[in-house]
């Protein structure tokens, strides 16, 4: 048994990323961010399709065409394989968890 919230850290230098399961088509990983966010000109430009949702936290997700979704908790987003996204920024003053889903179609 696993528990998503358990050994939260307080600060990280980049994002902790954990794969909980895996296949051939299917990737499930618990993202915990501490204030991070991508590297200034960096896009995420991912061959999979990409199920995402904020489980604690806040964080800013911008696609590359000019969208901006301000994640809170509960929110989720289908982000289709190649849409350039990247993370603005996550919270401060707690951890920002995620959970990940990535498949093929």
């Amino acid at each position: 048994m696993q528990n998503l919230f358990a050994n939260l850290p307080n600060s990280l230098p980049a994002e902790l990323t954990t794969v909980l399961a895996e296949s051939a088509h299917i990737r499930i990983e618990r993202i915990v961010s501490t204030g991070n966010s991508s590297p200034a000109g960096y896009w995420y430009d991912q061959d999979e399709h990409e199920w995402v949702v904020l489980l604690t936290g806040e964080a800013s997700l911008r696609f590359e065409e000019g969208e901006t979704l301000i994640m809170k908790p509960g929110d989720a987003v289908l982000i289709p394989a190649h849409r350039r996204h990247r993370v603005d920024s996550t919270a401060l003053d707690q951890p920002t968890v995620w959970l990940a889903v990535f498949y093929s179609s």
